[in-house]
Order: C-alpha cells, then sequence, then structure tokens
C-alpha cells in the first residue's frame, strides 16, 4: 500500500495562520513536501481552489494547484504528485491535458492527473464560472482529457467543449494515469468508464459508510463491464494528533501511532491500494507520526 499526503496550501494551514502571505504558504508548503519525501512516504497531493474556507473560520487564501505541482516536480524526487483533486470547470479540457503532459515530463513520469467536478459554489461565483450542469461538462471533458494524457488524437463538437484532430506533442511519457474523485452514482459510472484509479474522502478508520461506497463503486465496474482489478482505490483519511489538533468533528482518526499503523492495515485489508491523508495539524511532526507509524507497520 502507497501511502501519501495532502499539501499545506491554505492560510490556516500555515504557522503564521490568517493573514499569512503567499510567500510565506509556499515556503512551508515546500518544506513540508521534501520532509514527506525524506522520511519515506509515497505521494503528496495539492489541491486546486481559489479560496479556502475552514468550518471554524471565514474565507482564505490558498495557493493555486498547477503553478504547486510544477514547482514541486523540480524540487522533488522520488515522491508521486497526485491532485486531489484538479477542478476540470476551471480549465478548458485540452489546455488541462496539455498542462498534465509538460508536468509530467519535468516531474520524470511521477504525475497523477486527478480531476473532479468542482463543488464550492462561492469560487464559482467569484470568479465567473459556470455552475449549472457540472457533471455534464465533467463528462464531457473526460471524453476529451483521457484520450489526450494516452498519446492519442481527439475530435469532437460538444454541448461545452470541442477539439479537432487534437493532440499532445511531443506526447505524454509515459502515458499519465487519470484519477477520479466520486462518490454519486452518475460520478461512479463516470470512473468505472474513464479513470485509472478512484478516490473516496473523508473517513477516519474504515466505517460502513465506506464499505457502502466500495460496493457503489463495485456496482458501477459491473455496469461497465471493468474488471475490478484494474482500478486503482485510493481513500481520503483525516489524522488528527492528538495532542496538538484544535478540530474536534466526527470525521477522522486521532489515535496513537501504533493504533494508526494499524489503521492503515485495515484500508489495506479492505482492497485499498493508496491512502492519502489530510495531517492535523499539516506540520513535519505530523508527517514524522506517520512515519514511524509506516515502521511499526514493517515490524
Amino acid at each position: 500500500m502507497k501511502i501519501g499526503v495532502m499539501l499545506p496550501m491554505a492560510e490556516s494551514d500555515s504557522e503564521a495562520g490568517p493573514g499569512a502571505s503567499a510567500a510565506s504558504i509556499w515556503a512551508e508548503a515546500l518544506g513540508f513536501c521534501k520532509h514527506a519525501e525524506a522520511v519515506g512516504l509515497d505521494s503528496v497531493w495539492p489541491c486546486d481552489h481559489f479560496l479556502s474556507e475552514p468550518p471554524e473560520g471565514s474565507v482564505e487564501g490558498i495557493l493555486e494547484g498547477w503553478t504547486v505541482v510544477a514547482a514541486l516536480a523540480t524540487a522533488t524526487e522520488r515522491v508521486e504528485l497526485g491532485q486531489l483533486v484538479m477542478c476540470v470547470s476551471f480549465r478548458d479540457p485540452s489546455l488541462l491535458a496539455k498542462m498534465a503532459s509538460t508536468a509530467q515530463a519535468v516531474s520524470g513520469g511521477r504525475l497523477v492527473l486527478g480531476v473532479g467536478a468542482g463543488w464550492y459554489d462561492r469560487e464559482y461565483e467569484m470568479f465567473g464560472f459556470p455552475i449549472e450542469r457540472r457533471v455534464d461538462r465533467f463528462e464531457e471533458a473526460l471524453g476529451i482529457i483521457r484520450p489526450l494524457v494516452r498519446g492519442e488524437t481527439v475530435t469532437c463538437d460538444g454541448s461545452y467543449y470541442g477539439a479537432e484532430h487534437a493532440v499532445l506533442l511531443p506526447p505524454p511519457d509515459p502515458p499519465i494515469p487519470l484519477l477520479v474523485a466520486a462518490k454519486g452514482p452518475r460520478m461512479l459510472r463516470l470512473t468505472a468508464r474513464y479513470a485509472d484509479a478512484w478516490n473516496t474522502a473523508w473517513f477516519g478508520t474504515p466505517d460502513d459508510e465506506l464499505s457502502r461506497r466500495m460496493a457503489d463503486m463495485d456496482a458501477a465496474l459491473e455496469a461497465e463491464s471493468r474488471d475490478p482489478r484494474s482500478l486503482r482505490r485510493t481513500a481520503g483519511v483525516v489524522v488528527r494528533d492528538p495532542n496538538h489538533s484544535t478540530q474536534q468533528d466526527d470525521v477522522g482518526f486521532a489515535g496513537s501511532v501504533e493504533e494508526l499503523a494499524r489503521t492503515i492495515d485495515a484500508y489495506e485489508q479492505i482492497g485499498f491500494d493508496d491512502i492519502i491523508l489530510a495531517l492535523e495539524p499539516m506540520t513535519e511532526r505530523s508527517l514524522d507520526r506517520v512515519a514511524e507509524a509506516m515502521q511499526l507497520r514493517n515490524r
């Protein structure tokens, strides 16, 4: 099983807190990513938003996702770089595929292109992106993105997007795996049809809701006549340091390092290929706790 982490990118993720500058947020994000690679984690996952809105606070600033991916590609050597997830609404699908192809080259083939339909209405309204028919737009975009990142030529005349003999030159090398974040019936069917990997989030220890989502994904794969073994399954897991986290809700794991090791084992045992951890707080100390849990798993 691969173990990855979400990247701190917002003001509230920074030690400086609300009002932190973009430069200071980036400096901490870069240090966090390098430390994650140094202690043996497998992947690092930026998000993609124009705004961040923590549950307990007001709207705050956040770094832009694609720029961060490109910068991390040059600053790291081993970790896989994914996105959880790029909002297809924010970029034309052909442009998004071209950006992914370039990031794949810069990273030396370590990219996973994570995409989603989008959900945060406030940033859509503020920056003028269309809110209506998001899943329709997403489905049409997938029909362009998937073949392009696999080195194929695309022609389409859709309701929202178009392409005429579009091809990425030079081609992605290697072809870029496509991840979709999904939980609803239609999004799961699109995942089964187009994606190399699936993400479901957010959880603590595995529970009945997770079991239901896995069963729903299996049903979607069966409906698309697809071998379930061909899909990489990833789960987003909230992990809190019980001595240093201020969050108090029902979502997330807040046990000891030993209990974290056993929780990771549990995800592997029920069939997940990756877990992607949202650490609270997003600090090097929290990364060290994960590294300790990984060592305990190997004993």
